[in-house]
């Protein structure tokens, strides 16, 4: 049913439609930096109060849910160096909640690659251009995997 009412006459364009939409994500990325800023703020407070004790469950859970949203709506947007560092830093706080011990250097090096991503001109950089970063972090998931496998 959906095919045939897709194919009635009248309504919007196809071309019209896609154009509309992309102007209004477009639209959306000036609100989208500053929720970053916010997002990446609370995930820098949430790993900054517990960094030098116990981090706990509840906060390696917090930092996995923001760290979730900016990968998936770095995605949405088209910011894809944003969407492979939190991609990266979420498998790291998985293998840790799966049982990898909690190194802090782990994530904080995230966390300052995730400030240099939400910045322009990097934002709307490829991880690509950063093959040196980007490897680096890659080694970082790699060591908190190898606990895993490790018996």
């Amino acid at each position: 049913r959906f095919h045939q009412m897709a194919r009635r006459p009248g309504g919007v364009p196809r071309d019209i439609a896609i154009a509309q939409a992309q102007a209004q994500i477009e639209d959306y990325k000036a609100d989208f930096v500053d929720w970053v800023e916010c997002e990446l703020q609370e995930l820098s407070n949430t790993f900054y109060s517990a960094k030098g004790g116990d981090i706990g469950e509840a906060k390696i859970d917090g930092m996995y849910r923001l760290c979730c949203q900016l990968r998936d709506t770095g995605t949405t947007m088209g910011l894809a160096l944003l969407t492979f560092v939190s991609d990266n830093l979420c498998r790291v706080l998985e293998a840790i909640k799966s049982g990898a011990p909690y190194d802090p250097a782990m994530i904080e090096c995230h966390i300052d690659a995730l400030a240099l991503a939400r910045k322009e001109p990097y934002r709307s950089m490829s991880p690509d251009h950063f093959p040196d970063m980007t490897s680096g972090l890659k080694r970082v998931l790699d060591r908190a995997n190898r606990y895993l496998t490790q018996d």
